[in-house]
């Protein structure tokens, strides 16, 4: 009879499934190879026994017409119902219709869904970034290259003889660039200390000192862009500096060649790159290469003696990384700073004096330019806003600068970007054309009057036809009229020398307003891009919430419709609409546009994407709405109230999301996770206490307060953070006794503990960064004996944390691989041997860092080897544990090779943790998969700020990047970077992956823990890029969103390959 039925229904195009009278009277109901359960409407009745057997007569009726979807069929005395049939439930009834609907259904776990919908979001935040930090490519036209007429000298009734543009006030001219030069270095302590030749020169030399203020992102390339164009680079540049591309912007170089200027340059490769074929002779060294502070500038100084005698040549630049070099392994204190300071002294001393020697045989002074194109913050990097690194010191040196006896030139400060207008003034250049800089006035002070208004009227012009609005510049030049026409009818000297300072005067202050309002006036960004990013990071979000229902259930399953009429025409119309508006958008956008610049068939892929993305919201919006899919309490939970840990987990994610737009909290949102996990720790010892000494009212159960025991009979579909309360019904708090019962009530405040140690090791943020703390103590160079013996202490304790699960050869090969670390920084000089007393031998330890390496790869090929074995092989499914852990293991020995040496214990704080959390808390409290995941990801999230890390690029340690190299490569260099930045979260990512791999969860937790990393994840980033869109005019868009943008599409990025991880490791998943 059971056949009799199958046979009917799979002629209709259906499936039936089980009947589930368990469920509310609801029935499973398979079409195709899915299948689904729905919930039977009031008014339909329960199938009972009789129903059962009505129901089997209904299908031996014979049956028409059956073919087009949607026809009536009549089966006996049964239909199925109207409204059911949009839900796809069958109903019995006597006299009833039969609406049925052939649907295509595709079912996935729901850790692929999370994995595919994170790729996807990757895809719409590159593309929003891609318009938001639009890439300033402003091409030369025909002409442009060759010097324009310039501005007549303003005159009032008379006839002006000066049209042409003024002669060079320099014949040579050698810049010397120091990288991380920042002011102090020249005009503190530091520089009368260790640069004796150079303090002279600034105090009573003949000389010019500014402390320069460069703009963010403090980075080389943009750096050089905004000296050479006097334009305010893009923030993109940060990412672009690591492959700089050819600069098509109006420029100081380009001018001095396209003038027949000759120039040679010794020194960073990034000017090669952006000035090609414009050197006459060079010699490029890599920047990147950080571990390398010698011999980067060894190359640069031996062609000095050569070059200096030869005369063939216009303008030297000189490019001397070694400084910036020494900041970024051992910071701004370190004896290394003092002695590089006094190299480049010498180096000074040598070309000024050589300029000098020079000057007697040539009509026009010479000019010698100290600069640097970044400062150094107290960590030795770069990139933020702070103080120390936006200040570089700025000196001018030229016998044309003499000084009287008694002349007190203290250090003015400036923008760095007034640098481009001086030098194309001094060179007789045009200047740049975009350039927002104003003439430094010291520099042509010594001039005659009519020339220095002459060349303020040339920049006041340039600064007016690029800000298109002449208003502020008409007074000054009526005045310089005025003054032209006396100056022409032989005036009194007196009047013309008090008239002339008032026209300089004014035309300073004009420079200054017009410098102002160009550098603070709003960024052109490409709006269409960045609306169409956000809008796939926001359907993604959607989607992931939606899912929430089905995904969370007990299979963590989601039924995806593949093909439905009323879907394919939202479809095509969505993408009919879409594709009109992107034509116009395209044809009538007056600036560039990234995404109208792709080629058709990839702009119609991602608006098909949008299509497709906004037909699944809709489908599941209304599966959710229509098909009673709302998480819904059943009448026996209906006193059920939430947990504490899911209200704690909830208003913490969502209040992280909302404080992120408030600069404040952006700047110090180390102190927002610092807050939760503190929240987390008490909690949880709440929760503890309270489970092992109960009340009165007999809360014994197992969940937190307020959580009803799960019935066995009630589906856990609807249960959104309490995931498999099954397991959580009695907890095994009962079972301990003893030493362990208090273990586990100590255990969230030795959590507690270690954390508040944590923060006094690394001060991170704005408020507290200059602050000295316990890091800055141990990696000073008159305590490398205490670091040693920490460090000895650390390594020996992460050894006996991270080899209890790994196999017999692991653990020998990560003994052998801490040993190896402990070398490498004994080499590098941070650290002392026990029969090394000095600093003699100090080496680049590159081979001690390979020594390590192989025993990383080692351990990483070991733990993919038993993981893929115990796929291929049924019966060695028990080595996938094993191969975690080694995989695991691997990972903690590559973070112990990159992090710096005191920040050892915070690594070692991360394991202690990990093994507390995990023995003492998740397994005796048994908390749920989803409990276990946002612990884990606010534990990843605190420990990257724990690191000493920020939302400001300076806290990049790339120096990471570069251990073991000897040369600069870039993919290594790139990925040891990242690794040794986000090692805190991918750490507990992948301890959570071990943990929930182990057979005291269900097959669905690590299906679960993919699903709701994802979701962790995506909803504070498309929080952020909503908050960044409507900030985008805001006072520190630049110094403080911005980098925060970027960190967090780099923290997507590495959700997405966690995801993939937990895809990987899930062979239950892989199987089925």
């Amino acid at each position: 009879m059971r056949g009799e039925v199958l046979s009917h229904l799979q002629s209709m195009g259906f499936l039936c499934g089980t009947l589930l009278p368990e469920v509310g009277g609801g029935a499973s109901v398979g079409i195709g190879a899915a299948r689904r359960k729905y919930v039977r409407p009031q008014h339909a009745r329960p199938l009972g026994a009789e129903s059962a057997r009505s129901f089997t007569r209904c299908f031996r009726a014979p049956v028409r017409d059956h073919r087009a979807a949607g026809t009536d069929h009549r089966l006996g005395g049964c239909f199925l119902h109207p409204e059911a049939a949009a839900a796809g439930l069958l109903c019995l009834g006597s006299g009833t219709r039969v609406h049925a609907r052939r649907e295509c259904v595709m079912r996935l776990g729901s850790g692929t869904f999370a994995a595919g919908c994170v790729v996807i979001e990757v895809l719409g935040v590159a593309l929003f970034l891609r318009g938001f930090f639009p890439a300033p490519v402003r091409s030369f036209s025909g002409t442009e290259h060759h010097a324009e007429p310039p501005a007549p000298e303003p005159s009032a009734g008379a006839t002006s003889n000066w049209t042409n543009r003024p002669p060079p006030l320099f014949s040579k001219v050698v810049i010397m660039l120091i990288d991380g030069l920042r002011d102090d270095f020249v005009f503190g302590s530091k520089g009368v200390k260790f640069m004796p030749y150079t303090t002279y020169l600034v105090e009573k030399g003949a000389s010019h000192s500014f402390v320069a203020e460069a703009r963010p992102p403090t980075v080389t390339m943009p750096r050089v862009k905004a000296l050479m164009t006097g334009s305010l680079p893009g923030f993109i540049d940060v990412v672009r500096n690591l492959n700089s591309p050819a600069l098509l912007e109006d420029n100081v170089i380009t001018q001095a060649w396209a003038s027949g200027r000759r120039i040679i340059f010794y020194g960073d490769e990034t000017w090669v790159k952006l000035f090609p074929r414009h050197f006459v002779e060079y010699d490029g060294t890599t920047s990147f290469f950080v571990s390398d502070h010698t011999e980067v500038d060894d190359n640069v100084t031996r062609h000095l003696d050569t070059v200096l005698k030869r005369g063939d040549w216009d303008v030297l630049i000189l490019h001397y990384l070694g400084l910036d070099h020494i900041g970024h392994v051992s910071g701004p204190h370190s004896p290394g700073i003092g002695r590089k300071l006094g190299e480049m002294d010498s180096i000074l001393m040598r070309v000024h004096t050589s300029l000098l020697a020079q000057e007697r045989e040539m009509p026009l002074p010479s000019l010698l330019v100290l600069c640097g194109d970044h400062g150094m913050a107290e960590r030795g990097g770069h990139g933020a806003s702070s103080v120390e690194e936006v200040n570089t010191a700025l000196l001018l040196i030229s016998s044309a600068f003499e000084r009287k006896p008694g002349d007190i030139r203290r250090p003015q400060h400036i923008q760095q970007t007034d640098v481009a207008p001086t030098l194309a003034i001094g060179l007789g250049l045009p200047i740049p054309k975009h350039s927002v800089g104003c003439l430094l006035l010291p520099v042509v002070a010594a001039r005659a009057m009519r020339e220095q208004l002459r060349l303020l009227h040339l920049n006041a012009v340039q600064l007016s036809r690029l800000l298109q609005e002449n208003v502020p510049s008409y007074k000054r030049e009526r005045l310089h009229a005025n003054w032209v026409r006396l100056y022409l009818e032989d005036s009194r000297s007196e009047v013309l020398l008090s008239l002339g300072s008032k026209v300089r005067r004014q035309y300073s202050d004009a420079l200054r307003t017009l410098s102002r309002s160009l550098s603070t006036q709003g960024a052109h960004y490409d709006v269409y891009s960045m609306v169409v990013g956000a809008v796939v990071v926001l359907e993604v979000l959607a989607l992931l919430l939606l899912g929430v229902p089905q995904v969370l259930g007990a299979a963590a399953e989601l039924d995806v419709p593949l093909s439905s009429p009323v879907s394919c025409l939202l479809f095509y119309l969505a993408l009919l609409l879409l594709g009109a508006v992107h034509v116009i958008v395209c044809t009538s956008a007056e600036s560039s546009c990234y995404f109208c610049s792709l080629a058709w068939p990839a702009a119609a892929a991602v608006l098909a994407l949008v299509s497709a993305l906004l037909c699944a919201v809709v489908s599941a919006l209304t599966r959710t709405l229509v098909g009673g899919e709302l998480p819904k309490r059943s009448p026996a939970r209906s006193g059920s109230r939430w947990s504490e840990g899911d209200l704690l987990f909830l208003l913490g994610t969502l209040g992280h999301a909302a404080s992120l737009g408030s600069s404040s909290f952006v700047e110090e949102e180390h102190q927002t996770w610092y807050f939760l996990i503190n929240t987390l720790c008490l909690a949880l010892g709440h929760d503890i206490c309270r489970r092992c000494f109960p009340g009165d009212d007999g809360d014994r159960e197992g969940g937190f307060a307020g959580v009803a025991p799960t019935r066995p009979d009630k589906s856990p579909r609807h249960d959104l953070l309490g995931l498999d309360q099954r397991r959580k019904g009695q907890s095994s708090l009962d079972t301990l006794r003893g030493r362990e019962k208090w273990m586990v009530l100590a255990s969230p405040w030795l959590v507690l503990s270690c954390c508040r140690l944590l923060r006094s090791l690394n001060h991170t943020g704005v408020q507290w960064a200059h602050r000295p703390d316990l890091g800055h103590w141990l990696a000073s160079p008159d305590h490398r004996a205490e670091l040693s013996v920490l460090a000895a202490l650390c390594l020996l304790a992460i050894f006996a944390l991270a080899h209890r699960r790994c196999s017999p050869v692991s653990r020998v090969a990560m003994a052998l691989g801490l040993l190896g670390v402990y070398c490498y920084r004994a080499a590098t000089g941070h650290l002392l041997l026990p029969w090394q007393q000095d600093s003699k031998g100090i080496s680049k330890g590159i081979i001690e860092a390979r020594f390590v390496y192989v025993f990383v790869l080692g351990l990483l090929f070991t733990g993919t080897k038993d993981l893929l074995k115990s796929r291929v092989i049924a019966a060695d499914r028990a080595r996938q544990p094993a191969g975690l852990w080694d995989l695991h293991g691997g990972l903690v020995l590559l973070a112990a090779l990159l992090v710096r040496p005191h920040n050892l214990p915070v690594l070692l704080c991360s394991l202690l943790v990990q093994a507390v959390m995990t023995r003492f808390v998740w397994r005796p409290l048994r908390h749920s998969a989803a409990e276990v995941t946002a612990m884990h990801y606010w534990f990843g999230q605190a420990f990257f700020y724990f690191q000493g890390n920020s939302n400001n690029i300076a806290t990049v340690d790339i120096s990471a990047g570069f251990v073991g190299l000897n040369t600069y490569v870039e993919v290594p260099a790139m990925f040891l970077t990242a690794f040794a930045t986000y090692s805190g979260p991918l750490l507990w990512a992948s301890h959570l992956v071990n943990f929930l791999s182990s057979d005291t969860h269900s097959g669905s937790a690590l299906r679960h823990a993919c699903f709701c990393y994802a979701l962790l994840c995506s909803l504070p980033a498309s929080v952020y890029i909503l908050l960044v869109t409507s900030l985008r005019y805001h006072l520190f868009i630049w110094s403080v969103f911005s980098p925060r943008l970027l960190y967090a599409g780099v923290h997507l990025l590495l959700t997405a390959a966690v995801c993939v991880a937990f895809i990987a490791a899930d062979w239950r998943h892989a199987k089925s």
